[in-house]
């Protein structure tokens, strides 16, 4: 029996701040910055929200359209950057927070922002194996980025969830991963904010790992872009995964459904994984997906999806990608600074 997605849902927070209120502060051009990443504003958590609250919302959405009942979910792997607890699960909240009830794995995964996809490979093999029904892997994050860095334009908040097992209302046909040691991006234990090669982060971390595990999925299922109807690749910004996809002979109508990066910024681990959720939304039966992770690190997942005729009926159970997307207050610096913990006394 065939094997993938039984549920989806995302979450993504209200509040939002814009390009021009941030330029306005360090005294930048706010088109230049748009046209440079091509993110026109990005999500803020409230005081209240952080990666358990952001998972807990998407993985009640991914329960609502699968139609189980929680405790029929074995394990649950959250990934994740900015876990709320240093030494604490932020899985146990979670799964107590969704009455999965206490016979089930946990586990928070850390992988940048391939995290979440790591998740779904892992609750694909356990499902594969037998030795559960059903798997839920999310992706969330609360991204920080220090005060003046291009990361504050873009690193933003968001995940998604997903439900794996069989009779799928999109398969899982096949997935691979590319895996290098290269130190593109880092926090160490106590940093606030991350560090990160600034340029180098290009060519040699997103790029190599990007096209490398897509064309090694290809390569794998014997496919070529002209045989997917979506291509979904992490988003940075928005200028990268549109080059990727040229590289690779995509063309920009594949990945456009995907591009929401330019209107809730890099939600991390949650990146690829809400495109997926956008393009779940209005995918048709027998339209294939290539999506593809990146975490710095570095590393990328692959995936060969395909639509069932079963996504249709229950795509409306739980709200849309769109509905968060367009739920939004706009909030000045101050606001942003303060819900940010920027201001150190």
């Amino acid at each position: 029996m065939k094997l993938g997605i039984t549920g989806y849902g995302c979450y993504v927070p209200r509040y939002r701040i814009t390009v021009e209120e941030i330029a306005r502060i360090w005294g930048e051009d706010p088109a230049q910055i748009k046209n440079s990443l091509m993110v026109f504003e990005k999500s803020v958590p409230d005081k209240d929200e952080d990666t358990i609250t952001i998972s807990a919302e998407a993985g009640k959405n991914a329960l609502l359209r699968a139609g189980i009942n929680p405790k029929q979910i074995g394990a649950l792997y959250i990934g994740s950057e900015s876990h709320p607890y240093a030494v604490k699960p932020s899985g146990t909240v979670v799964a107590e927070a969704l009455n999965m009830g206490t016979n089930i794995m946990v586990a928070d995964f850390e992988f940048a922002c391939k995290a979440g996809t790591a998740a779904i490979q892992c609750c694909y093999g356990l499902v594969k194996a037998g030795e559960i029904e059903y798997g839920m892997a999310i992706g969330a994050d609360t991204a920080q980025g220090r005060p003046g860095d291009a990361l504050e334009y873009s690193a933003s908040a968001g995940g998604a969830a997903f439900i794996v097992g069989r009779d799928p209302v999109t398969t899982i046909d096949s997935t691979c991963s590319f895996t290098t040691d290269t130190s593109d991006f880092w926090r160490r234990d106590g940093a606030d904010y991350p560090s990160h090669g600034a340029r180098f982060t290009g060519k040699p971390a997103y790029f190599n790992h990007v096209i490398s595990a897509s064309k090694n999925m290809m390569e794998k299922t014997g496919t070529s872009p002209k045989d997917f109807d979506y291509v979904i690749f992490h988003m940075p910004n928005g200028k990268f995964p549109l080059n990727a996809a040229k590289i690779l002979g995509f063309s920009s109508k594949q990945i456009d459904p995907g591009l929401i990066v330019k209107y809730i910024g890099n939600t991390y681990s949650g990146s690829s994984l809400i495109g997926l959720t956008a393009v779940l939304d209005t995918a048709k039966a027998g339209e294939k997906i290539l999506m593809t992770s990146y975490g710095s690190g570095a590393g990328a997942d692959s995936f060969c999806l395909t639509v069932t005729d079963k996504l249709e009926a229950m795509r409306d159970r739980a709200p849309k990608t769109d509905y968060y997307i367009n739920k939004k207050h706009y909030i000045d610096y101050g606001t942003y600074a303060r819900l940010r913990g920027k201001l150190k006394v």
